[in-house]
């Protein structure tokens, strides 16, 4: 890829004062200039892409301020002038009575070629947003993708020029613009009229603005691109991230809203009621961030990249850099970063404790005063779970986006009816708790389960009143019934988790307990049918023992 560079600096130079111009020549290495920075009272200052040079130990005074100032084109409301067909930059700071006492002086460079690395975006025909932080080369781009619109790809193009940067001072463009017209702004606070001058007035099949920064422009360009108008611009901002949360210039990208949902719908989708939206289509559909002076990332569909952000789940961005050896575009897709703490998981579901679809491991339990596993909530009061983690001196990460969830907890009259918000965890191989009812009772026992003290096992947490039979059955003689705080009922849970796994795997056709009391017998009957498995007790007492098989 052949690059081609005018600068014409030399020109730039000449209006700087002698002793600056001579320091500037002692450095050697004037192709990379940026800029010259002269301020009253401070020594001459030369900036380049990797360091900044003080010129002269001696400050500069009034007298050489003037000397640049009598060497150039007038200063429009925005502080800058030009040089007459040239694309330098001069921007003056002021002091409270208006006098000039600081001035930048920018080196501007047509860079021919630039744009290979996005040429296929620009050929395509929809509008491009550039972005990047300043000095990066978004002005030298946009100038770029302007002469190749227009004398290239032969379309009309008319380029709305506020600070005369990107044709450059004087009546007469800067050849580097190509066959494009320019239309200049006396005002910076009227650029937007001029935007819709310019599609009213010359029928442009594309128009290029640079630095779009007020609510009026963005309002313009949306105009604009309904009308059906390529546009190619530039916007304050590094990344698209940084145009979501600018409520002036997210309409650049559909604007963002806030949307209140029915109980339904939110539990459907695993949100709070109001959640944000993109507001409409995007004016921009394509963003390109600009990172270093060959190195780009695309967005390549804005509307996608900016739903997926709003839901937590970012889009691949494509980056593209030229080798600096070969000259050639490379091109690789970054995937973007998984959700912090976000784990491979299989679905299971826990009731009270106990793993009943043991095909998962769930993350073990933190220690007291930690915050559990993200935690969502459908059918438990919230309030209610939290006041009573507070009374145990613990501390819940409830989310409320079952997307990043770690933990799904219901009731046991929601589990069983199965509502969508139910089948959508299971679908995301979510673990599920199942509370069998809203109470305090039940919830201190959730509480304990995320938070066991050490040497308890989670299984202690079961609620006997749910599994024991009417009327337990006496344990034999010899026989000692396992109670849930004991370490053989953890042990006898344990194996019928494993068995159950066995023979749901297929790697056996059945697998005989060890001999266990009604009670834990009960449990692992339990068990066994929560995973479609049939079991059966054989044997008596004290060797009575579960079989569980294929159903």
């Amino acid at each position: 890829m052949r690059q081609v560079i005018a600068d014409d600096i030399d020109v730039l130079i000449q209006i700087l004062p002698p002793r600056i111009q001579q320091k500037l020549a002692e450095q050697g290495d004037i192709t990379s200039l940026l800029e010259v920075v002269l301020d009253l009272g401070r020594p001459p200052e030369a900036r380049y892409p990797q360091r900044e040079v003080i010129l002269d130990a001696a400050d500069v005074d009034s007298q050489e301020i003037d000397y640049v100032i009598s060497r150039i084109g007038s200063f429009g409301d925005d502080n800058r002038a030009g040089m007459e067909r040239t694309l330098h930059r001069i921007s003056a700071i002021r002091n409270r009575k208006g006098r000039i006492v600081g001035l930048t002086c920018r080196v501007g460079r047509a860079v021919f070629g630039t744009i290979k690395i996005i040429e296929d975006l620009v050929q395509s025909g929809r509008s491009i947003l550039l972005l990047g932080r300043p000095g990066v080369g978004k002005t030298t781009m946009l100038r770029e993708i302007a002469r190749v619109l227009s004398d290239d790809i032969r379309k009309r193009v008319i380029i709305v020029d506020t600070s005369n940067e990107i044709a450059g001072d004087g009546d007469i463009p800067h050849p580097a613009i190509g066959r494009c017209r320019r239309m200049q702004v006396a005002h910076p606070n009227e650029q937007h009229a001029v935007m819709i001058e310019a599609v009213e007035n010359h029928m442009p099949q594309c128009i290029v603005i640079d630095e779009i920064g007020t609510e009026l422009e963005a309002l313009a360009a949306r105009t604009i691109a309904e009308r059906g108008v390529q546009l190619v611009g530039t916007a304050h901002g590094n990344t698209l991230e940084n145009l979501m949360m600018n409520p002036t210039l997210a309409d650049l990208i559909g604007g963002i809203q806030s949307v209140t949902l029915g109980d339904e719908e939110a539990r459907r989708r695993g949100t709070q009621k109001s959640i944000l939206e993109r507001k409409s289509p995007p004016t921009f559909e394509i963003v390109v961030e600009i990172q270093d002076w060959y190195k780009v990332a695309i967005h390549a569909d804005v509307g996608e990249a900016v739903d997926a952000a709003l839901r937590g789940q970012p889009t691949p961005t494509e980056l593209r850099w030229r080798d600096e050896t070969t000259g050639e575009i490379k091109v690789e897709k970054i995937e973007p970063e998984a959700m912090p703490g976000a784990v491979p998981s299989r679905q299971g579901v826990t009731h009270m404790g106990v793993n009943i679809h043991p095909t998962r491991q769930v993350a073990p339990p933190k220690a007291p005063g930690k915050t559990s596993p993200r935690v969502f909530l459908f059918g438990v009061n919230k309030g209610r779970l939290e006041q009573v983690a507070e009374e145990t001196g613990h501390t819940l990460n409830i989310v409320d986006n079952l997307e990043s969830a770690e933990l799904f907890v219901t009731s046991k009259n929601y589990y069983r009816r199965k509502p969508p918000m139910v089948q959508d965890a299971e679908f995301m191989k979510k673990p599920i708790y199942v509370l069998k009812a809203s109470t305090p009772h039940q919830m201190k026992q959730f509480i304990r389960t995320l938070f066991p003290v050490d040497g308890q096992a989670q299984v202690e947490l079961i609620d006997e009143s749910e599994y024991v039979p009417d009327r337990p059955e006496r344990p034999a003689k010899g026989v000692r019934r396992a109670l849930p705080q004991d370490e053989g009922f953890a042990n006898a849970m344990e194996e019928a988790q494993e068995a159950v796994t066995q023979v749901k795997s297929g790697g056996r056709e059945s697998v005989e307990l060890s001999p266990q009391g009604a009670y834990v017998r009960r449990l692992q009957h339990i068990m066994a049918e929560k995973n479609h498995l049939g079991s059966q007790s054989r044997g008596h007492d004290p060797e009575r023992r579960v079989r569980i098989y294929r159903g």
